[in-house]
């Protein structure tokens, strides 16, 4: 007579071992690689914030002097080739002086922003801006406008050091890589973005002034990865 063993589902359930989480078969290794890539990009976008302040004895006086002297760097600006939308103003404030030697007199400040895409040009903007009245001047902010193009030689770099990095561990360990489990994207490491200008200064006003010299160099930035390896024996 022939026995047949019947086990409970439970026991059978038992017998089978889940799969890992993770995504390793029982005779690999997780290996866990976090790395960097960089890559350096030469700025194609200058944006500059220039702008006029004048005193008055009152407030309409300030404005007028103001209105007039910016209006002045505007024709000068839209004469460059600079189109409107390539403009923002980003402070138009008028106030009395409290303080100091002029005080009892109002201020006025118009300041507003410029968005160069030839960098030729920015030296050449300065001098005309100033030359028409402009006192007041920040930056250039140098900027890469493409930003996800300018990043792509940093993912692979990125990734090409995790596997190397991985490859010397394995074999280490006397193991190799079996295969990639996962990709994960760090960002970008928040590398500052360099400034050819430090905060709002006074620019002296001076007649036919000449283009000052100016240098995009390059801007650097950095991303992170983090990547799942199966590690396997040779």
């Amino acid at each position: 007579m022939r026995t047949v063993l019947i086990l409970p589902l439970a026991l059978l359930a038992a017998c089978q071992q889940a799969p890992d989480p993770r995504g390793v078969a029982r005779d690999e290794t997780l290996l866990t690689v976090n790395a960097t890539g960089r890559a350096e990009t030469r700025p194609d976008e200058a944006r500059i914030q220039l702008g006029v302040q004048s005193l008055g004895a009152n407030g309409g006086e300030a404005s007028r002097a103001n209105n007039e002297k910016m209006a002045k760097v505007s024709a000068a600006l839209t004469g460059l080739g600079i189109k409107p939308d390539d403009l923002q103003t980003r402070n138009l404030t008028l106030q009395r002086i409290d303080y100091g030697k002029d005080r009892g007199r109002f201020r006025a400040d118009n300041v507003v922003e410029v968005r160069l895409r030839d960098m030729a040009k920015v030296g050449q903007v300065i001098a005309a801006a100033t030359d028409a009245g402009a006192n007041v001047l920040s930056g250039p902010e140098l900027r890469v406008s493409d930003r996800e193009a300018a990043n792509r030689s940093a993912y692979a770099a990125a990734y090409r050091a995790a596997r190397s990095r991985a490859e010397a561990y394995a074999g280490a360990a006397d193991l190799k890589i079996a295969r990639v489990l996962a990709i994960r994207d760090g960002g970008e490491a928040g590398m500052p973005i360099p400034y050819a200008g430090d905060a709002m200064q006074e620019a002296a006003a001076v007649a036919n002034v000449a283009p000052p010299p100016f240098n995009p160099g390059m801007n650097s930035s950095e991303v992170r990865v983090r990547v799942d390896f199966a590690l396997e024996a040779k």
